[in-house]
């Protein structure tokens, strides 16, 4: 592969005609108690259906969403540290950490997210920013960088104070860009964790059940106060379709988890499955060199998107337009690019479907050959008229000196002739 030529600009882009969604308008938005709520796409951020999107309300602990956000920022996963004092209230949930426990980052977020530890949440702003009143300073800048327009924080854990609040377009926001760190994704879509760095190991169920109860639930966090009411940030995936909710003030556990239920299967309904890109197939085909041959690429994995009405399908794709052997078998060599409105949905690798041995010396000198062919021909016409114009030349030549010989010798004959009649 060493000698291969990357095609600098080749983006070779299949359009999928007649893949854009139709059919798939969808019911009208479910009518629901809560006071407020909003559903976005994951993947674009539209807003998809909504109510009172923009009112600030009290949000518990959903507040928790930024408070990780900003502990993911400030501390590496790993770091491990002692848990500080915390006077929590016998209602309040807590993970139940002993004073100077140990206890990694990593784990400290699980039980932030799956158990909504409040002091979780304490520990995590002490650890990050030396107390809770620097860390709630932090929570505010962060939530101004991210046009959080509608959105403050009084406290890292969601307890009712006045100052902390949120709406429920700006918590869907949040938690898009928390889902788009890895990480966060994954202990958002936990079942149940164990919690590796304390003595003795502890094991952690959800308290979202969202996620017990429905196959293509993958988030994100619960919430409840007095004030509040109960709060879901929901997240959900199904047939290439993620989708993110929040329903704020609902008048119990049932129905914020029956309604954030509703307005997310609302959202799939909207959607219909396509599958722009099949493991194994072939989507480019470089030529080897130095031999008439082309090597297949296939797409390593197979993509799935939903589409709703009127939106438009494209996979562009980017490969080399030519190899060199050594290519083995299952390199990476291009990739193909799902987009969905211009937007990136998914990217797969395309790999050699086969190996490629290296050029042997007689293959690349026949590949010079053959590939300069049509310059020896021409080379070799240029000699054979050279040739025939200098033997034409030399002719010539040989002629007039045949001529010059002639005329002198009769000459001489004519001199002899008049000598000899001079003597008579």
């Amino acid at each position: 592969m060493s000698g291969r030529r990357l095609l600098a600009a080749l983006c070779a882009t299949l359009l999928v005609a007649g893949w854009s969604a139709s059919g798939a308008a969808g019911a009208d938005p479910p009518d629901l108690d809560a006071r407020a709520w909003a559903l976005i796409d994951a993947r674009s951020g539209a807003l998809l259906a909504s109510n009172d999107p923009s009112r600030r309300l009290s949000i518990a602990s959903t507040t928790k969403l930024m408070t990780a956000y900003v502990a993911l920022k400030e501390l590496p996963l790993s770091k491990v540290v002692r848990a500080a004092p915390y006077g929590g209230s016998y209602e309040e949930s807590l993970l139940e950490l002993r004073p100077g426990q140990r206890i990694s980052v990593r784990d400290l977020l699980y039980g932030l997210i799956l158990r909504s530890g409040n002091d979780a949440a304490y520990d995590l702003a002490v650890a990050a920013s030396g107390s809770e009143a620097r860390f709630v300073r932090q929570m505010n800048q962060r939530a101004a960088a991210l046009g959080l327009a509608d959105t403050h924080y009084a406290n890292p854990i969601g307890l009712d104070e006045a100052g902390n609040y949120s709406s429920a377009y700006d918590l869907v926001a949040l938690a898009r860009r928390l889902l788009d760190i890895p990480v966060f994704a994954k202990i958002a879509a936990s079942r149940q964790a164990v919690l590796r760095s304390v003595r003795p190991r502890r094991r952690i169920v959800t308290r979202n059940d969202l996620l017990l109860q429905e196959p293509w639930a993958t988030g994100v966090k619960t919430g409840f106060t007095l004030g509040a009411g109960y709060v879901l940030v929901g997240a959900g995936r199904s047939n290439g379709t993620e989708l993110i909710s929040a329903v704020l003030g609902t008048p119990s556990e049932e129905a914020r988890d029956g309604e954030s239920e509703r307005l997310l299967e609302y959202g799939f309904s909207l959607y219909r499955k396509r599958t722009p890109v099949r493991a194994g197939k072939i989507l480019a085909e470089p030529s080897i060199r130095y031999t008439d041959d082309e090597l297949p690429l296939r797409a390593s994995r197979r993509v799935v998107v939903g589409l709703r009405r009127g939106q438009r399908l494209r996979v562009a794709i980017r490969a080399p337009q030519e190899v060199e052997g050594p290519v083995r078998r299952g390199a990476v060599l291009g990739r193909a690019t799902v987009l969905v409105d211009g937007r990136r949905a998914a990217t797969v690798p395309l790999r050699a479907g086969r190996a490629v041995a290296e050029a042997s010396a007689f293959d690349r000198v026949r590949s010079m050959v053959t590939g300069n062919l049509g310059w020896f021909a021409l080379a070799l016409f240029g000699i054979l008229v050279g040739a025939v114009l200098l033997w034409r030349r030399l002719r010539r030549g040989t002629r007039r000196e045949d001529g010059v010989m002639s005329r002198e010798q009769r000459r001489a004959m004519r001199e002899r002739r008049r000598e000899g009649g001079g003597a008579g």
